[in-house]
């Protein structure tokens, strides 16, 4: 699939988000590819909307940008509707996200959130979570432990270099590992000492997913 094809998905699925908000909501954001299109959508409902917290320093920019109010989660009591997109996402509204290394804060709101909504385009659509690389948030100091305990599991970690989390952590990225059980599995890998946490979102799903396809084909489970 061509860029521009994506693209034209991801602002259509971008747009269908905001039919989910309602007046004077606190919105969670997510981070991502997809998420930007909806930053740029939801110019559409400023002074709707009350304010928005943000998953990563870099959404924060972008909301601050087109002039919405940004706070912090320790100031909110509840987040009605949290939106954010995937990396990968099956039936079962079980995902794979971090490929911005954003996981951590992502995975917090998310938990936060009275509604999670997924939005993305239709190759993020997977029968079993793991073609993408599994990104693992890591403590420094415990990069190369994490890495030899999955390696164990017949993962295959590759540190991601020159990248540091906005908490000031590694990531590092698993390919090869057998996702047949994304809950068990996402426990079992934050099990591990110095894993911050991982990016599998299956304990807590997405209550809905938004996806686009061809000729401006949106498709809502």
């Amino acid at each position: 699939m061509c860029v521009k094809n994506m693209d034209d998905q991801k602002k259509k699925v971008a747009l269908v988000a905001l039919d989910y908000i309602n007046y004077k909501d606190i919105v969670g954001v997510g981070t991502g590819s997809t998420v930007n299109f909806f930053i740029e959508k939801l110019k559409l409902l400023k002074g709707k909307i009350d304010s928005a917290v943000a998953s990563s320093l870099e959404t924060e920019k972008r909301l601050k940008a087109i002039g919405l109010n940004v706070i912090p989660l320790n100031e909110v009591d509840k987040i009605p509707i949290y939106i954010d997109g995937a990396d990968e996402v099956n039936k079962y509204k079980q995902l794979i996200k971090g490929g911005g290394g954003a996981l951590t804060r992502e995975k917090i709101i998310a938990e936060a959130s009275e509604n999670f909504i997924c939005i993305a385009d239709e190759t993020k659509m997977v029968d079993v979570l793991g073609r993408f690389p599994l990104p693992i948030e890591v403590i420094p100091m415990a990069r190369s432990f994490v890495s030899r305990k999955i390696v164990a599991m017949k993962g295959f970690p590759v540190w991601r270099r020159d990248f540091v989390t906005d908490n000031g952590n590694n990531i590092i990225d698993v390919s090869n590992l057998e996702i047949s059980e994304p809950i068990k599995l996402e426990q079992e890998l934050n099990a591990i000492p110095g894993v911050v946490t991982n990016g599998l979102f299956a304990n807590r799903p997405a209550d809905k997913v938004i996806l686009g396809y061809h000729k401006d084909e949106v498709k809502i489970f």
